[in-house]
């Protein structure tokens, strides 16, 4: 039985991969800042076989309540198999421009706030020797574009310090797997009116974060095909880049 603790536990994408992880009898500890949803989850996960769903309600951009958190997990499952930060907002590019205080809040939402919680959940993977922590990053975050460099920062410091801890935890057995979702159906890109060709489903997202826990793999971009489109935004000369309106 798999033992596993979901940050941003409502999100679409969270909660597509715990319907997944109760329907295989998994025991899960949700964390999410609204009681009310938290409460509506756990009942439907139950339904779908979990074999328990404990919740905490905690805002992740407060960074004094995550020990408490943490605690609370690890006093409540024992070990941690898996755990998946999966919280975040789709920064307001034009607010964040306006704005330093709406940047920085942004910022501490999308980056800090899960750097943090990496720093605290890091020493209990090297004691544990095992496990995978699983972060939710972005494609934004792989090169800074005029249109959402505020929300690609935030992703690329994300992506950065998973990297960098990959490498260590690497070293005692331990897995961190950086996510790389491009455009998903969920209500925070739905006013984005996208083509639906370009949005992925929280469901198919869900599977492709699952079989890469199980295969143990240390970045996912997904849907797979964003891996090429961002090595070729990647690539793009700089003098050609910031000309472009991306």
């Amino acid at each position: 039985m798999k033992r596993i603790l979901i940050i941003g536990a409502t999100s679409a994408i969270a909660t597509a991969c715990a319907r997944t992880w109760a329907s295989q009898n998994c025991a899960l500890f949700l964390v999410a800042r609204n009681p009310e949803k938290l409460a509506q989850h756990a009942a439907d996960l139950s339904a779908r076989g979990a074999a328990s769903v404990s919740t905490h309600a905690m805002d992740a951009t407060d960074l004094g309540a995550h020990n408490n958190m943490i605690e609370c997990a690890r006093a409540t499952l024992s070990t941690l198999d898996i755990v998946l930060i999966a919280h975040g907002t789709l920064s307001d590019q034009s607010a964040c421009e306006k704005s330093s205080a709406t940047a920085i809040a942004e910022f501490n939402t999308n980056a800090v706030s899960v750097i943090a919680l990496l720093t605290a959940l890091a020493p209990i993977f090297e004691q544990q020797r095992n496990g995978t922590l699983a972060v939710i990053s972005s494609v934004a975050g792989d090169r800074g574009r005029p249109s959402n460099y505020y929300y690609g920062a935030a992703k690329g410091a994300v992506s950065i310090c998973c990297q960098g801890l990959r490498a260590r935890l690497y070293k005692v057995g331990a897995t961190v797997l950086t996510i790389k979702p491009g455009f998903v159906d969920t209500p925070m890109t739905r006013h984005l009116n996208l083509p639906a060709l370009l949005l992925a489903t929280p469901e198919g997202v869900a599977r492709s974060i699952l079989r890469a826990i199980d295969k143990r793999k240390s970045v996912l971009y997904t849907p797979y095909w964003w891996a090429y489109i961002m090595l070729i935004i990647k690539l793009i000369p700089e003098p050609i880049f910031k000309r472009l309106n991306l």
